[in-house]
């Protein structure tokens, strides 16, 4: 019965257009399988003070439609912006999925094959927010279609053509396309390295490589990520990060991130650079999580330093 109600609520919010996700897992069995999570965020800045968030709230739905069939639906709960903004409710992901054995095909709209950081949920990733250069260059979230092949536990080959338009913008107005590849490599079992490219046909390119060690209580993450505009005249978005974190219980995490960003091509006051720190404690794992980090952010040429501190907890179900 709960189950029932909730699901009921969640198609009542959700708009009707039936979309896809990356990674999606192969349903066998017809029910209904509920989950989400929640981020509830408070920051303290000099100058700026205390401020509370909700930093995510979102609710999905995923099951089996009939043999070698799939779907998932996510929707993405928002609180109001400052000021009149309202709270709304917005489409993420939702697919429908083909799959047998190791060849996927999905359609719909999906998180683009683009960086191990972007594609991996934020939900998962060891730090509160992506960096700066992912979020920046990685294409998000588009509709279109999708195809993975997995050969072996070794090789993943993942390649998709979308509108180029973003989330939820449901035409292609400009009748160019995006097209995205990515080729992930597991050479033995503690490491990944993966290499992809975007185009932007008529506009731009999009490329980056990445590489994820771990071994037992430790991780190291790394990418390289840039793009470059057919107008800008051979200067390139670009930047990097690199990740360690190791676990000295098995419920507290500690993590270090250096990040680095330049939009020359735009002006060197988009310089971005920053160092963070902080904690991860699994209270409940899989389940609930404290996290508290120092990050220091310096922003422009020559900028100003500025630091802020960000605790949050975050729960799935």
């Amino acid at each position: 019965m709960r189950r029932s109600v909730v699901l009921s609520l969640f198609m009542g919010f959700a708009p009707p257009a039936v979309l896809a996700q990356q990674s999606a897992p192969v349903a066998t069995s017809t029910p209904v399988k509920l989950g989400g999570y929640m981020q509830a965020r408070l920051a303290y800045q000099k100058d700026l003070g205390l401020t509370a968030t909700l930093n995510r709230a979102r609710l999905q739905a995923t099951g089996a439609i009939a043999t070698n069939f799939s779907y998932r639906l996510q929707a993405e709960f928002r609180t109001g912006n400052v000021g009149t903004g309202r709270a709304s409710v917005s489409l993420t992901d939702a697919y429908i999925r083909w799959s047998r054995h190791a060849l996927g095909i999905q359609v719909g709209q999906m998180k683009t094959p683009f960086t191990r950081e972007y594609i991996a949920s934020i939900a998962d990733i060891e730090t509160l927010d992506r960096s700066t250069v992912v979020d920046s260059i990685a294409p998000k979230r588009d509709i279109g279609m999708q195809a993975d092949y997995q050969a072996g536990k070794h090789l993943l080959l993942v390649a998709g053509v979308f509108n180029g338009e973003g989330q939820n913008v449901t035409a292609n107005r400009d009748s160019t396309v995006l097209g995205v590849a990515r080729v992930t490599v597991r050479p033995i079992p503690e490491v990944t390295v993966g290499a992809n490219v975007a185009r932007y046909f008529g506009d731009s390119t999009r490329y980056g490589a990445d590489i994820s060690i771990e071994h037992k209580a430790l991780v190291l993450r790394g990418e390289v990520v840039a793009g470059a505009r057919d107008s800008a005249g051979g200067k390139n978005d670009r930047g990097w990060f690199a990740l360690g974190g190791y676990k000295v219980t098995p419920a507290v995490q500690l993590v270090a991130k250096y990040e680095d960003f330049d939009r020359e091509a735009i002006s060197l006051q988009q310089a971005n650079r920053a160092v963070s720190g902080g904690i991860n404690w699994f209270v409940v794992p899989a389940t609930v999580r404290l996290s508290a980090f120092y990050v220091s952010r310096k922003i422009g040429d020559p900028g100003a330093r500025k630091g802020a501190l960000q605790t949050q907890v975050q729960v799935r179900f």
